[in-house]
């Protein structure tokens, strides 16, 4: 008998067909996930949408799909897919995200690549956890326990689905699913404040000599990016440089009343907090309202750790040299990192430059190719 992973709420994507599975996995046994499989897996995935907030249908989905190969899979009390296969210790956990921007992009497999949103950030390293952990799990090779968590709302400033995790595993170790490339580790994120400014002043004739709301709105912009200049001098690795981005500004009135809002993002440096942003901003509003939307530090692994050991091997494995790289935007490991204080690191495939773009597509060979190096890292792990 074949089966199908389901698709999107039990039916069928309106982006694409439900696809065959190669191998037969309603035996006792439930037979290795061919590579057929793993890319079944991953289309479904990416062709069920799950824009951040509006998770369920793909957390579904995945929990399915991971039932499907043999795992003990669930929806957590957050709404997270969580999916599991062996007892006892190491407990490794293979965290990611399945929440995605909008944008509605078309499921598709061309010249080796599939598109579709959420493609690489960050269903791709999301399915390779599943896909590794099965293939493992079906091969007896399981020493311990090792746990796969989809998160939500990892895309909004609430990361409600790292918070929701965080008291209920103490792993000893953790790798981190978002798009490094193949061949990098990803040792650590920048930090990250979001805000949100609001000037507001009673409504007034433009002849006066006074300044419009919206140049009020402007010039508390222009100060935090005096501020950003100053702090950045002498600061050439843009990891270290604090990093502020106007995502959003908007004004009006009643009438009566005018207001401007800001929406901003500030990247941090390791040097530089959420606490001292937070209060720099306060006093770059001057009279206006901060509403701090979310923050958390950066956040850096040691290169030497297990995993990173691990995941070198895998790589190696595959005949890849392994390079590191700091990123400047932020992730769900700013949040598990410090709080379960294991050996960390991020992996998974795709090109992070296509995060978020229109083009958003992953290479099919590349994400083969990291379940293998997932596999082998995991086995070593377990054996350490």
């Amino acid at each position: 008998m074949t089966r199908r992973f389901p698709t999107q709420g039990g039916e069928p994507s309106r982006h694409t067909k439900s696809m065959d599975i190669g191998n037969s996995l309603d035996t006792p046994d439930h037979k290795h996930l061919s590579d057929e499989d793993a890319i079944a897996l991953l289309h479904g995935l990416v062709a069920t949408p799950s824009l951040s907030g509006n998770e369920g249908a793909a957390v579904h989905y995945l929990v399915n799909a991971m039932r499907q190969l043999g795992m003990n899979a669930a929806v957590d009390a957050t709404g997270n897919a969580v999916g599991s296969v062996g007892t006892g210790h190491p407990e490794i956990v293979l965290l990611g995200h399945i929440d995605t921007v909008p944008g509605d992009i078309p499921v598709r497999v061309a010249d080796g690549k599939l598109y579709g949103r959420g493609s690489v950030d960050a269903k791709g390293p999301l399915a390779a956890f599943a896909a590794a952990a099965a293939r493992l799990g079906t091969s007896g090779k399981v020493r311990g326990r090792i746990v796969i968590i989809g998160c939500v709302e990892e895309e909004a400033p609430s990361s409600r689905g790292a918070h929701g995790v965080l008291t209920e595993y103490q792993p000893d170790y953790c790798i981190v699913g978002e798009p490094s490339g193949t061949g990098t580790i990803t040792l650590g994120y920048k930090g990250s404040v979001r805000a949100r400014v609001r000037v507001e002043q009673p409504c007034g004739h433009s002849a006066h000599a006074r300044a419009a709301i919206a140049e009020r709105g402007c010039d508390i912009w222009f100060r935090l990016q005096q501020w950003a200049a100053t702090t950045n001098q002498g600061r050439e690795r843009a990891s270290d440089q604090l990093l502020p981005t106007l995502v959003g500004i908007a004004s009006g009135g009643d009438g009566l009343h005018e207001w401007c809002t800001l929406e901003l993002s500030v990247r941090l440096p390791e040097d530089i907090g959420p606490n001292a942003v937070e209060a720099r901003l306060h006093e770059l509003a001057e009279d206006a309202s901060v509403e701090i939307l979310g923050a958390v530090p950066a956040f850096r692994a040691e290169r030497t750790s297990p995993v990173a050991r691990a995941l070198i091997g895998g790589l190696r494995q595959e005949g890849i040299a392994a390079r590191f790289v700091v990123k400047t935007g932020t992730a769900d490991m700013n949040l598990v990192g410090p709080a379960w204080r294991c050996p960390i690191a991020t992996y998974g495939p795709g090109d992070a430059s296509l995060d978020h773009t229109p083009d958003e597509h992953i290479i099919l060979a590349d994400y083969l190719r990291s379940i293998r190096v997932l596999e082998t890292a995991l086995e070593n792990l377990m054996q350490s």
